[in-house]
Formats: structure tokens, C-alpha cells, sequence
């Protein structure tokens, strides 16, 4: 596998306006535009991106602690790192060798292990890559496979599973950037217990502006969070929170029970329209916790999770 260095982030704005490009129709036949289009391989790329010298920028870390609900803490969350490599991982996806165009993927699973604490100033080794195109029930699926290392040692890693419906952009189910879906995770995924049968421990409250809130600290600001009428495009009747929001925000209620070491894994099912009410549900397990969000009046999962701890 080829590995391409970066000295620096790519620009979050240029990759969207990229994966915007791909969704005008026949936009590859275009001299100009049809070479930056995704979607022209069959199988992912055979390539990983590197970027040294990520730095944990402690006042984004606090932005970012803050909009998640998190204690304000030298040691980052868990999700945290998740922002430094979602702009390789968007690199890739808008590849021209890429086989499928970003906007419009549906994100059904994320799996993060932390090997240990890492604390704000810390300085990281980011590398992604992409794993094979594999079937699905609802199309194809493909994982990114993101890792963080301080020096030598492996701090942190995440499996982050895409699915790409059959004849269709993934409309009414997710995005490229972490929301949720109608599927089950990915075909490498424990099972999860549904938040549906799990006790309730707390109520949310999700304000209207909470996507345009979490996309200024991420850096994710896909259409269909940002606002009701560029949401409606893509089958939406209202912004969706981003689904890495919602993990996060479960971890940040869990937080003071988490361990050094474990893992944690989510299975993302419906969209959390914005504004709106959730109940976050958990139970103990002898191994860890189980955990979820659902619809308080229909009862319906958004989101199965469980923590492993190591």
C-alpha cells in the first residue's frame, strides 16, 4: 500500500466544495472539473494518508468539550481524535480514484478504541486508509480505518463503516460525516443492544443550532446538519445532528465510569432531527456498558452502543 505524507491538514472547505462538485449531474465530463470528480474506481484506492505533527490544540479541545458536553479536562475525549482524521478521511473519499462520491454515503458504524489517556498537547501521527468494497444487504459498504500514535506507540484507532445504497444517494438515511441510518452496522461489528430496550437515565434537549454548533469545532459542515432548506435537498424535512456528535455526547454522560483503556462501539439508526428531544438509556454489563439514544415518543433507536472495557 502506497502512503502519501501530508505536512498539514487538507482544507476542510476545498474538500467540501469538491464532494459538492461530484453531485452536479454529469460534472465528469466537464475538461475541467471531471478530473477532481469521485467515483471512477472500482475498489478503494491502495493508499494511506499520512499526517505528522497533528497537534491537540487545547482551546479546540475545550470548544469541542463543551458543544459535547464533556468536563473541561487536560485528557481529550475519547471522540476527539476523530477530528483530526476526518479531513484525511474526506481527502480520500473525494479522490478521483475513489469509486463512490462522498455526499451521500450513509455513515452505520463507528468503533474507537483508546489505548490510553491522551492529553491536550500532545502531538500525533495521523494515518488512514480505506478497507475493500464489500456487499451489503442495501448496497456496498467499505470502512476507513483511521490510527493515532504518539512516537512509536499506538494510542488510538477507529473503524468507521459507510454504506452506499443501491440506486440511490443515501437520501432521508446519513451522510459522509457521520450520521445515522436505518442499517445495522458493519459486517465486522459485535452485536448491539437496542437502546429500545435499555432503561432511560436522562433526557436531551437538541437545539436547532446544535449542527451548526458542532460543525464549527469539528469542521464538518455537510449540508443536511447546517440548516432546514439545504437539509431539505437531500429528502431531509430539517437538519440531522451528525451522528459523531451523538457518540460523543453519550460518552460525555458515561465519562466519569470510563476507564483508561477500552473501546466503544456504535450503531448509527435513525436521524436525530433538529430541534428536538432524545432519551439517553444505559445498563451495566459485566464487561461494561451498554448504552443508546432513542425517541422518547415513539421509542424508537437513533443510536445502540456499547463500551468494552480493555
Amino acid at each position: 500500500m502506497a502512503t502519501r505524507e501530508l505536512t498539514s491538514a487538507p482544507s476542510m472547505a476545498a474538500l467540501f466544495a469538491r464532494a459538492g462538485v461530484a453531485m452536479i449531474p454529469h460534472a465528469s465530463r466537464l475538461p475541467v472539473v471531471g478530473p477532481m470528480v469521485a467515483g471512477g474506481g472500482l475498489d478503494v484506492p491502495d493508499l494511506t494518508l499520512r499526517l505528522t505533527g497533528a497537534d491537540v490544540d487545547g482551546r479546540r479541545v475545550a470548544d469541542y468539550d463543551r458543544v459535547c458536553g464533556f468536563a473541561l479536562r487536560d485528557v481529550i475525549p475519547a471522540t476527539y481524535p476523530h477530528m483530526l482524521a476526518f479531513p484525511l478521511q474526506l481527502s480520500l473519499m473525494t479522490d478521483p480514484s475513489f469509486p463512490f462520491p462522498a455526499i451521500g454515503l450513509v455513515h452505520i458504524a463507528n468503533r474507537i478504541t483508546q489505548h490510553r489517556p491522551i492529553r491536550a498537547g500532545e502531538q500525533l501521527a495521523i494515518d488512514v486508509w480505506a478497507t475493500p468494497v464489500e456487499d451489503h444487504p442495501r448496497g456496498k459498504q467499505f470502512s476507513l480505518r483511521s490510527e493515532a500514535r504518539a512516537g512509536y506507540d499506538l494510542v488510538w484507532e477507529e473503524v468507521s463503516t459507510n454504506l452506499r445504497r443501491s440506486g440511490g444517494s443515501g437520501e432521508r438515511s446519513g451522510s459522509t460525516s457521520g450520521s445515522d441510518s436505518g442499517s445495522t452496522s458493519g459486517s465486522d461489528s459485535h452485536f448491539l443492544p437496542s437502546a429500545e430496550n435499555l432503561l432511560a437515565t436522562a433526557t436531551w434537549n437538541v437545539a436547532g443550532n446544535l449542527g451548526r454548533r458542532y460543525a464549527s469545532v469539528s469542521g464538518d459542515y455537510n449540508p443536511i446538519h447546517i440548516h432546514p432548506l439545504s437539509a431539505r435537498l437531500f429528502g431531509f424535512p430539517s437538519a440531522i445532528a451528525h451522528g459523531m456528535w451523538t457518540k460523543a455526547r453519550c460518552l460525555a454522560a458515561l465519562e466519569s465510569r470510563l476507564p483508561d483503556a477500552f473501546t466503544v462501539e456504535v450503531a448509527f439508526k435513525r436521524p436525530i432531527l433538529l430541534p428536538g428531544r432524545i432519551e439517553f438509556c444505559e445498563a451495566a454489563t459485566t464487561s461494561g456498558i451498554d448504552f443508546g439514544v432513542r425517541d422518547p415518543a415513539k421509542g424508537k433507536s437513533h443510536l445502540d452502543g456499547r463500551v468494552m472495557f480493555a
